[in-house]
Formats: C-alpha cells, structure tokens, sequence
C-alpha cells in the first residue's frame, strides 16, 4: 500500500533526537528524509557509545541511538560554512517541503539558514525549529537534553513514591515526546499549506513537550494551588494500584470507579465476604481505610501467580494487566499482533526486531523501512537529481572540500 507522506521531501538540519526524531516518524510515514551532515564529523550522535550506564554500541561501529533518530533518511554531506555549501542547501530546500533544524538561533543566522532567508527560497516552505526551553524568554537561546526536559517541567516529582527523591525516567522519553511533538506539527502545517498555500515557521521545545505530557497535572496545579501528589503505593486507593504475586512479578490494577467493580472484585479474589466489610463497604471508607486494604491485598496477592490471576479477572472483566519490563514485549502476543514490535533485517546485526509504527491505517501503510545511512552515502545521488548538479560539478565539489 502506498505510505501517506509520499512525494513529500524533508531536509533534516538537526543533530541528537529532539527534533530530527521527528522526521523519522515522517519517514515512517513515506516522506523522503535528506539528513545534511559536516563532511568527516557528521551528527554527533553517530559516535555516541554510551548515555549513562547505557551501551548504545552495536555492529558495524554504529550507534543504536543515532539509529533510532535517522531511520528512513538519506545522509548528504555539505559544509554549510562555506558560500558553495549554503548555495547547495538553498538549491535543495527550493525542491523541498520541509526544513527542521535545532541549532540554536546564532549558530542558524551564521549559516545563513534563518526562515526569514530560506522563506525567499521557498516561500510555501515549513520550517520547523526545534529549541530547549522555547523560542522566547530568558532562556531561548540555551541548550539542553532530555533530563533538562525531565527536571524542568515537573516530570521527575511526578513519577516515584511519595517521600522519595526526584526520579529521572529512562531512556529519552521527552526527546521521543518532542520528536512526536514536532513530527504533529509539521503535519498540520503541511495541512494548512494545502489550504491556504502558505508555508510558516513552526517552533517546538523541549520543555513544552514534557508540559504536554504533563497536561493534566499542570492544570490541576493551576487550578487547585497544589501539585499532584505522588503515588504511595501502602497508602494509596486500594483498587488502582499494584501487588506483587507469587512468582515475584507485579500486577497493575485500574478498578475506577471503585463502587462499579467491588462485588465482582471480591469475588475474583476468592474473598466475597470483603464486599460486606464494614471497613471497606463504600468508596469513602475504602478510600479512609486504603492503608489496612492495601495490606490485606498484599497478603492475597502473594497466593498465585501473575498470569493466574490475569485468567481469573478475565472471567470478571477485570481491568489489570502484568507489570513488564521492555525486554518482555516480544512475548506479548498483543504488543506482536498489532505491529508495535516487527521483524527487520539490519545491514550490520540482521534480523531484529524494532518498534513498529502503532497506528493502522486502512488505505496507506506505515513503518521503518530502512536502517540509518552511513555518512554522506547519498550525496552524490541527492546533489544530482535534486540539486541538478553535473558529476563534473559533483567532483569540483569534492575536491574543494565543500561535500
């Protein structure tokens, strides 16, 4: 099936994940990706070994993060310093629907890669820029990654146990988020253009991504004067929370409204007469008394295993699932059968397998559909039938040091 964003054309002007992630969900989508890199340096990500206690190395010397940002682009190698260079990129964005870039806005007006010039270029053009902390304010012209994201927002006080310290989430979740962010946006512009002929610049952040994660705490805070509490598992609501079994592993359960699910909850526990428990017979009390419900939970819990207890809630309609670690989901025949883990062959580790794209459409296919480029492989290919340049130029090109 044809893939949605064909015939759509992206320039990738960025390096790390927020941002140019955006436009390998893009790619997912059919666009075709040019990453621009500096000849012999290339993103930096591409040697990126290891975040943390992390290991990011795989076959081939290359980078698993850098792979999971630049699937489904060409790579085109170009010294944007340079006069020749900057004529190539304005030859390439005159073909092009899209430019992302997250340079900061001195590094952009030294290259002379502004919207305002590039506009002149293209004027039905979207540019997309991807920053920290925002365009405006104090801050706009500082950088920043994922923790930043984390620890500015309120994102690290609202995961964890209450009376514990700030708790950062691995890995790059508001880089991803960004990454998604961006990829939306670029979207409905690509959709306004279509109505109204106009390109426009769209500005995305770090910061305003992990906001948009954290919507409704926000506004509970805006609107109440207080944050959301953190979670207290020994104290908090009884019937949306989580145990662990006999086998060692976690289960999660969401039973709201508690009033709706109590009688057939008792009963899937084997324990019916906790229904008429003067401590736990309304949702207030068992709200009052969550601490000695918790408990009694913990203790009934711990008499089966995980997976006995998902077949036994089945039978109730239960809402509860196992808590999974991320190297569990291959075994997960939901997480298989909707796609959102696929078979890949892998130039440099063969067959493996990716994140799907986890949306179906019923006209159009989605997905990765090929590996991260090596440095400049497509330059040659791109700057001649893009850029309209001869071999003869390509070659001068090459000689001065410009690709």
């Amino acid at each position: 099936m044809d893939r949605p964003l064909e015939g759509i054309r992206a320039l990738d002007c960025g390096i790390y994940h927020a941002g140019p992630g955006g436009l390998a969900i893009l790619g997912d989508l059919g666009a075709e990706v040019i990453k621009i890199e500096q000849p012999k340096v290339g993103d930096p990500m591409r040697r990126l070994w290891r975040v943390g206690g992390v290991p990011l190395h795989i076959a081939g010397d290359r980078s698993l993060f850098f792979e999971g940002a630049n699937r489904n682009k060409k790579s085109v190698t170009i010294d944007l310093k340079t006069e020749k260079g900057n004529e190539i990129l304005h030859r390439l964005v005159r073909e092009s629907d899209i430019l992302l870039t997250n340079m900061r806005p001195g590094a952009r007006k030294k290259l002379r890669m502004t919207y305002p010039l590039l506009k002149k270029t293209r004027p039905d053009l979207i540019y997309a820029s991807v920053s920290a902390f925002g365009p405006k304010g104090p801050e706009k012209d500082r950088g920043g990654f994922d923790y930043l994201g984390q620890a500015r927002s309120g994102f690290m006080h609202a995961m964890g146990e209450a009376g514990t310290p700030p708790v950062v989430c691995q890995f790059g979740i508001i880089d991803q988020a960004t990454a998604i962010m961006v990829s939306q946006h670029i979207m409905t512009a690509l959709y306004a253009r279509e109505r109204t002929g106009k390109g426009q610049e769209i500005q995305v952040s770090i910061l305003g991504s992990a906001l948009s994660l954290l919507y409704f705490n926000v506004l509970i805070a805006q609107l109440t004067g207080g944050d959301v509490p953190r979670h207290r598992r020994t104290t908090d609501q009884a019937m949306r929370n989580y145990y662990r079994c006999k086998d060692g592993r976690w289960i999660m359960l969401t039973l709201t409204p508690p009033a709706r699910y109590w009688k057939s909850f008792c009963a899937a526990l084997g324990h019916p007469e906790l229904e008429e428990d003067p401590r736990f017979s309304t949702d207030d009390l068992r709200w009052e008394n969550a601490g000695e419900l918790v408990s009694l939970l913990d203790a009934i819990f711990l008499t089966r295993t995980v997976d006995r207890w998902l077949q036994i809630f089945q039978k109730y309609d239960l809402l509860c699932c196992a808590v999974q670690t991320v190297s569990d989901l291959h075994k997960d025949p939901q997480v298989t059968e909707n796609g959102y883990l696929v078979d890949f062959d892998h130039p440099t580790l063969g067959k493996v397998k990716i994140p799907g794209y986890t949306a179906h459409f019923s006209e159009n296919a989605a997905g990765t559909v090929s590996a991260s480029p090596d440095l400049g492989e497509h330059t040659e290919e791109v700057l001649m039938e893009i850029g309209s340049y001869t071999k003869r130029e390509i070659d001068v090109l090459k000689e001065e040091g410009v690709i």
